[in-house]
């Protein structure tokens, strides 16, 4: 495989020193944006400007799709990614385009030690997250359901296209899965370490889900808290008089919620903290995350 000058750049500043934090920008290969009819004019945009080199894919129609369910439909362009991030010399952030960025975006850490070979998935955004250890310095294992953002390496990618053949195979193409839920128990099933990001490093910007509703779970799914302000105004509150009010309102009650999942011992849960052997270090994470006026 050879490399560009932008890969080979990327692996000397990512192999100077395991524990300086690193720029996404500086130890990414590529971003890819999963998407079907969505507008992602502005998102390409954004991570344009903030040095990434940025692909977008597509969900072909066809016909022999029309059955399938909207949650298969979605992990068979995941998919798509895996076999490109497979490829990569350097992880690979995959996106939807439903996804909003917070402002240098680019400049942001990567949220694991980038010399470590035992990497899975790293979330940069999360739902339901839950803290299980925080290193010495400072990286975060963790689990998260939603694969709105997240990084991969050609390891954990060519591992999660074995979990998409269980999928289609046990569930079927045309029922409904929550397959992002599992990716956590996956990969650590294979020996690799999950990392979540001290905060959200964007939001995830989408319309209601009814196939959610439709199985009993909820309908959106919004950052707890942001690493800082959005890039740019999310689809729920473009095009609505009161959009930055409707904005505001999202973020607060997402942040109530992510406050409550701290407070009832759902994102730290009491039996990780009580079988830590740095009980302080993850109470730190945990609660500091929350201490912050952005919205």
């Amino acid at each position: 495989m050879q490399l560009d000058s932008r890969e080979i750049k990327a692996i000397e500043t990512c192999s100077k020193d395991g524990l300086t934090r690193t720029q996404l920008v500086d130890c990414i290969s590529r971003v890819l944006i999963i998407a079907y009819k969505e507008s992602t004019q502005e998102l390409e945009a954004l991570l344009t400007s903030e040095g990434f080199d940025v692909e977008v894919l597509r969900q072909e129609a066809k016909p022999e799709y029309q059955n399938f369910s909207r949650s298969y439909l979605c992990l068979m362009n995941h998919c798509r990614a895996w076999q490109r991030a497979m490829q990569a010399a350097q992880p690979t952030i995959i996106i939807e385009a439903d996804f909003v960025p917070v402002v240098d975006f680019g400049e942001l850490p990567l949220p694991f030690n980038p010399n470590q070979n035992d990497v899975g998935i790293s979330w940069l955004y999360t739902c339901a997250p839950q803290l299980y250890y925080v290193s010495s310095d400072g990286y975060a294992e963790g689990f998260s359901t939603s694969a709105v953002a997240y990084i991969v390496n050609p390891q954990s990618a060519c591992y999660l296209l074995e979990l998409a053949e269980e999928i289609r195979t046990n569930v079927g193409v045309t029922n409904y899965s929550t397959w992002d839920s599992t990716i956590d128990s996956f990969l650590r099933q294979k020996k690799l370490k999950n990392y979540i990001p001290w905060r959200n490093y964007g939001e995830h910007g989408g319309l209601p889900n009814p196939e959610h509703y439709q199985n009993k779970l909820s309908k959106t799914h919004r950052a707890d808290v942001l690493h800082g302000k959005l890039a740019f105004i999310p689809l729920y509150a473009v095009g609505k008089n009161d959009g930055n009010l409707r904005l505001l309102s999202v973020r607060f009650w997402a942040r109530i919620k992510g406050i409550t999942r701290l407070l009832t011992g759902r994102f730290l849960r009491v039996k990780v903290l009580q079988g830590s052997s740095s009980p302080i270090r993850l109470l730190s994470f945990a609660v500091l995350r929350q201490l912050t006026l952005n919205v």
